[in-house]
């Protein structure tokens, strides 16, 4: 079976009225550094007449900064792509450099949140004896997908770490950013990852389903393997499902879609196909 995938991600904004917009940064190019091979990539705007123009941050993501002269009833995003999904070993990751980014380590160790609520749950996960500093965050990546359920949540913005602990549940996002605080708060360099997922699972009669959609995980630098991807919705390290598309010391920073916009009324609507490609 082919290991290569293809994904189609649409999202369609709707106003009530035709509106000005300021410039809108779109951060849903695979990064450079991403483990899991893109083969092709496409991004289309509509309406037409955008004026489209790609950066690469400080953190290493490509962005497409878009603009319109006109005002606008309707804007699309439409990503397409193909991804290699052979499978790979995270554990074997041993690349400590990413020669896209120009931040400091110390970067992503600044505003950790350690709130009384997020001492107390580091407090009941001690580091491991051997000061394994993989063996350390794996832990308490496990320790966080135990303690907060996972919870499907559409409005914006994210919560505070301590009341995602209050909560006990949260939205990928939400146990993300917890994680990235914790491990800032024991001296690690953290950063917050949105990005795609790609999962497959047999179906009742035995075929196979593919599933995409937009995640949010945490990277951890450890020492002499580099940045190594946390998924605390599952417990799990990052494997080749997981396709970073942004990388920041704040969420809000690796938003796939962020921009200005005159007040009215918005709609939006998300797709996602994922399909095996056949050859």
């Amino acid at each position: 079976m082919s290991s290569h995938v293809t994904l189609l991600h649409r999202t369609c904004y709707r106003y009530d009225r035709p509106v000005s917009m300021g410039p809108q940064t779109i951060r849903l190019r695979p990064m450079q550094a991403s483990r899991t091979p893109i083969e092709s990539y496409g991004l289309h705007i509509s309406p037409k007449g955008s004026q489209l123009r790609w950066e690469r941050d400080s953190c290493g993501n490509d962005v497409a900064c878009v603009g319109f002269s006109n005002r606008l009833t309707h804007f699309d995003i439409e990503v397409s792509l193909v991804a290699d999904m052979t499978v790979y070993d995270p554990l074997l990751q041993t690349s400590s450099d990413d020669a896209c980014e120009d931040l400091p380590l110390a970067h992503y160790l600044n505003q950790a949140d350690c709130a009384p609520e997020v001492m107390d749950f580091l407090a009941d996960c001690p580091k491991s004896a051997g000061e394994d500093a993989l063996e350390d965050m794996m832990a308490l990546n496990e320790a966080i997908a135990s303690r907060v359920a996972y919870q499907r949540r559409l409005e914006p913005g994210i919560w505070s770490p301590e009341q995602t602990l209050r909560n006990g549940s949260g939205s990928c996002r939400d146990s993300a950013w917890l994680f990235v605080n914790m491990a800032r708060c024991r001296g690690y360099a953290a950063r917050f990852v949105s990005g795609y997922l790609i999962q497959s699972a047999p179906t009742a009669e035995g075929a196979e389903l593919l599933t995409g959609d937009l995640h949010a995980w945490t990277q951890i630098f450890i020492p002499e393997r580099g940045w190594m991807g946390f998924d605390t919705t599952s417990g799990l390290l990052a494997c080749e499902g997981h396709i970073p598309l942004a990388v920041a010391a704040m969420p809000e920073n690796a938003a796939p879609v962020s921009g200005l916009l005159d007040r009215c009324e918005a709609t939006f609507d998300v797709s996602m196909q994922v399909e095996r490609l056949f050859t």
